[in-house]
């Protein structure tokens, strides 16, 4: 793989061949104040229903997650996004993200897709507002921003 450029990037199901692996997927030390463990994500995801999830892969390799949840007939909330430490600046998220949001466009219905965040993730704001995400405010708790990518 050359910097930049990625090689088969492909999203597949979380399934009991590879969740342990997703399990072991590790943020840097200063990123885990920002992600839930996806330890915690698969749980959350086996006992509610309407989670979706996805394993990240890179060939045949899991290197992130993904969990959604339908929130109505006409909204899709992404609440959990993570590439793996070592995988990190190898443009293996942003391309995982556009297949699931170009996945996700073509759900009949759909008017929105919104994603949450720590507001103080540095990184955040920019690179999801380059898929053209909009900050909306605060979550009810005061916790997350929510931004949102208008379909309609």
């Amino acid at each position: 793989m050359i910097l930049g450029e990625v090689v088969e990037v492909s999203l597949r199901p979380v399934t009991k061949d590879n969740y342990e692996a997703i399990c072991d997927l590790k943020v840097t030390e200063e990123q885990k104040q920002y992600v839930a463990s996806n330890l915690w994500s698969l749980v959350e995801a086996a006992f509610n229903e309407g989670y979706q999830t996805r394993a990240i892969y890179l060939l045949d390799e899991p290197v992130g997650f993904f969990m959604w949840v339908y929130a109505g007939s006409h909204k899709i909330s992404i609440w959990r996004f993570m590439v793996d430490q070592k995988f990190q600046q190898k443009n293996i998220g942003r391309t995982a993200l556009q297949m699931l949001l170009s996945d996700m466009k073509g759900k009949a219905g759909l008017k929105e897709i919104e994603i949450c965040y720590y507001p103080k993730n540095p990184v955040a704001k920019d690179f999801y507002a380059s898929f053209g995400f909009v900050e909306v405010g605060l979550d009810e708790e005061g916790d997350d921003m929510l931004a949102v990518l208008q379909l309609v």
